[in-house]
């Protein structure tokens, strides 16, 4: 059986959450290998919708093993809230374990701080952060200056590190922002509370990880965003700040690049984005708003409404090619239904040049471009009780069809509803 890594080729908020909760049926371990509670995945069951932002969404199923990967930085007041809701709810499985790496770095209130203060001061370019001090976090990791849960849970490394960091945040708070500087005693007595409650769950989770490989089990590797927020393949500057794309997925867990079977690449049937940056087939008219709000286009961390536009095949087939997509979910598919008239983008064009492959690095290039589309007839019958491809009508899958040439990869999944049973299987993908 192949381990299966699930990432999204667009800017995120692909529906991620619904096709990790559906092949986590067929998993045994559920990793989640990037990111933080910047991201929420949605998942609906029996029509109760539940959003987790950190805890991997496997975590709905019993007796599967969920771990939250080295890669991962990790707000642990937003984790225990998490715990309590799931439990509060009876969502959480008494033999699901959780596990927590111990190399897993911690967001701290001054990283908080710092990702609002540079967004209100007008510090840079603004992106669109969420305000979760998640960037900041990153930036300490690669400063090796960052405090992980090995650290939280170790009382005189974390009062060493946390009052060595909070003299430099205050300096660069109070001086740069002119912002009140933090207390590090508030701090100290907030996250020993913390420590105790994550200790539990803390552990080697890249040894863990190896040794139910050994055991032949099947792991299920959860990314969040999207490819093109990736921080070195992404849009950059308008990006996240970890690596969203496939191969991460072996560093943020720990394990070896062999690990990794197939990737399934998420694909929602039109693309929005979250924030800034550049949108080149954004729609600012009435099927844009359509899109949005049958779509129910709001981010599920921050509420926001997400832009909407017509499907690019650019930033798919880029995607594709720097995860080594193997097969393509698609979804949200139902929300095209009753538009007339549908297009599909295929590639850039400047006046002297033409891009199809890839999304120009240069954000001065890329705003020169404009869409090349192609247009298809769209549909007006309900599609949300095909259970096969034969059963959508025939426009339907026109578009599929036509989305899936475009992209050079199979279709393993079509997604026609946001429950779980909504969904229409064509290939599994731990068989590859």
């Amino acid at each position: 059986m192949a381990n299966v890594v699930v990432v999204g080729t667009q800017w995120g908020d692909e529906g991620k959450g619904k096709i990790v909760d559906i092949y986590a049926e067929h998993a045994d371990v559920i990793a989640r290998f990037q990111g933080g509670n910047n991201a929420g995945h949605t998942l609906v069951v029996g029509g109760k919708q539940t959003i987790l932002h950190l805890i991997p969404s496997g975590i709905l199923h019993a007796g599967k093993i969920c771990l939250i990967g080295n890669g991962v930085v990790v707000d642990p007041q937003v984790l225990i809230a998490e715990l309590d809701s799931l439990r509060e709810r009876g969502l959480l499985p008494e033999n699901t374990p959780l596990f927590l790496s111990e190399k897993a770095h911690v967001i701290m209130p001054y990283h908080r701080r710092i990702d609002v203060a540079r967004e209100s001061h007008g510090v840079g370019k603004k992106i669109g952060t969420t305000g979760r001090g998640i960037g900041p976090a990153y930036e300490d990791k690669i400063a090796r200056v960052g405090i992980r849960v090995c650290d939280l849970l170790d009382e005189e490394v974390f009062r060493e590190k946390l009052d060595r960091n909070v003299e430099e945040k205050n300096f660069y708070l109070t001086k740069l922002f002119g912002e009140e500087p933090i207390d590090s005693t508030e701090i100290w007595e907030e996250y020993r509370v913390y420590a105790d409650a994550i200790r539990p769950y803390a552990a080697d989770c890249s040894l863990l990880l190896q040794k139910e490989i050994a055991k032949g089990k099947r792991v299920l590797f959860e990314g969040a965003q999207g490819s093109h927020l990736d921080i070195d393949h992404g849009t950059f500057p308008y990006v996240t700040s970890s690596n969203t794309v496939a191969a991460n997925a072996a560093c943020g867990t720990g394990v070896g690049l062999q690990a990794i079977g197939s990737v399934v690449g998420i694909c929602k049937a039109y693309t929005t984005r979250v924030g800034e940056g550049p949108f080149l087939t954004e729609l600012k008219d009435e099927t844009g708003t359509r899109l949005q709000q049958v779509g129910q286009e709001f981010g599920a961390t921050t509420g926001r409404k997400r832009r909407c536009g017509w499907l690019d095949m650019v930033l798919v087939r880029h995607a594709a090619r720097v995860s080594g997509i193997t097969g393509i979910a698609l979804t949200k598919l139902d929300v095209l239904t009753g538009i007339e008239k549908l297009k599909i983008c295929t590639g850039y064009r400047t006046e002297r040049e033409e891009f199809a492959e890839s999304v120009p690095a240069n954000l001065r290039t890329l705003a020169q471009c404009r869409p090349v589309y192609e247009e298809l007839d769209g549909w007006t019958e309900d599609i949300r009780q095909a259970k096969r491809i034969e059963e959508l009508p025939r426009n339907t899958r026109r578009y599929i069809e036509r989305l899936e040439t475009l992209a050079g990869v199979r279709l393993v999944l079509v997604s026609v509803g946001p429950d779980r049973d909504e969904t229409i299987s064509l290939a599994d993908p731990f068989a590859d």
